[in-house]
């Protein structure tokens, strides 16, 4: 069952705004806490986010299995993560294509079963992998930059983009699915999408209207959105029932990540993590639950941040310390061990 009742710090996660827009909702009578501060969820069902919560089919959805085991192919693989969930689902990975050496080894660690096509994605010939049902991922777009000439797939050359329709024309999935960052939807004032939609289209596939999907939504702790693009073989469009997933009837937290309960049998392990100079250790330590740089007093803000302190910009990111009692940010391999050190309160 979901939490009957959850902290302003949660409200604001699942409405995407601010604590302080929670603060004013809860002024103008908008919301209205309990006496102990938190929120009942069942006060807040005229929230279409909590309502789809409360109602949600999520443990019907987990009853449906797949009638064969269907194969996939994933490019931009990085350490696995949609693969992991692709498996889960019922798909069986014939390769993932990742060039940077790292997340290959992660990828070999943790699934030694898997064939990893360790290198530069362009030197692939993908024509062996022809009719594979399901072709998946992330790739990155940061390299549009004459996206919109209305050129279709020649728009694309010099892109990862290109990479990735090159070898949806190679093998002709029945399915694919393409991830990205929300910003996608608006780059370039619309332009880039535009562009990919129209390669798709010359591809022969049909795209379901794109949706931005938030990860605390899917029993994920951490505050990750990224669009979705799903898109079908025309011959096969006339067999389509898809439907977006229904959300999970919680959020988790970082508590849920580390801690034995909803996710994991066990507690993560102890790990000694990054390890920083006295000064910054007893810095950082100031740091409240949930906070950064902004909740130090004055000077030690002056002296942590050095000329950043005088630049514009919230920089939220520069000193973040997690709570154990909301989802992780969204964050960069190289910031975690800088979020987790102190994530846990005193």
């Amino acid at each position: 069952m979901f939490k009957e009742t959850i902290s302003e710090s949660l409200l604001a996660d699942i409405m995407s705004v601010s604590k302080r827009t929670v603060g004013s909702w809860k002024k103008n009578g908008k919301v209205n806490p309990l006496k102990n501060g938190l929120y009942s969820l069942s006060d807040l069902v005229y929230f279409p986010q909590v309502k789809a919560m409360m109602e949600s089919n999520w443990d019907k959805e987990q009853e449906i299995k797949p009638i064969k085991k269907y194969s996939s192919i994933e490019l931009f693989a990085g350490a696995g993560g949609l693969a992991i969930g692709l498996e889960k689902a019922g798909f069986n990975a014939v390769a993932l294509s990742e060039i940077d050496k790292n997340a290959c080894s992660t990828l070999r660690k943790n699934k030694p079963e898997w064939n990893i096509l360790e290198g530069d994605v362009s030197n692939i010939d993908f024509t062996v992998y022809k009719n594979i049902d399901f072709l998946s991922g992330g790739f990155p777009c940061q390299a549009f930059s004459y996206a919109g000439n209305k050129l279709g797939f020649k728009d694309t050359r010099g892109t990862l983009f290109f990479e990735f329709a090159r070898a949806i024309k190679e093998i002709k999935p029945k399915v694919f699915l393409g991830e990205n960052v929300k910003g996608l939807l608006t780059h370039d004032n619309g332009k880039t999408l535009e562009t990919i939609k129209s390669v798709i289209q010359g591809l022969g596939y049909t795209l379901i209207e794109p949706r931005v999907l938030k990860a605390i939504f899917y029993r994920v702790p951490q505050k990750r959105e990224r669009l979705f693009l799903v898109c079908i073989r025309n011959d096969l469009v006339k067999y389509n029932n898809f439907e977006w997933p229904e959300p999970f009837n919680r959020i988790l937290t970082v508590k849920d990540a580390l801690k034995k309960g909803a996710l994991y049998e066990s507690d993560c392990p102890d790990s000694q993590g990054q390890v920083y100079p006295e000064r910054k250790k007893k810095i950082l330590s100031m740091v409240p639950p949930g906070g950064c740089w902004v909740d130090l007093p004055d000077d030690i803000q002056r002296e942590y941040m050095q000329k950043s302190y005088f630049m514009g910009g919230g920089k939220t990111g520069m000193a973040r310390r997690l709570s154990y009692d909301s989802p992780s940010l969204t964050m960069k391999n190289s910031q975690f061990f800088d979020y987790l050190l102190y994530a846990k309160s005193k």
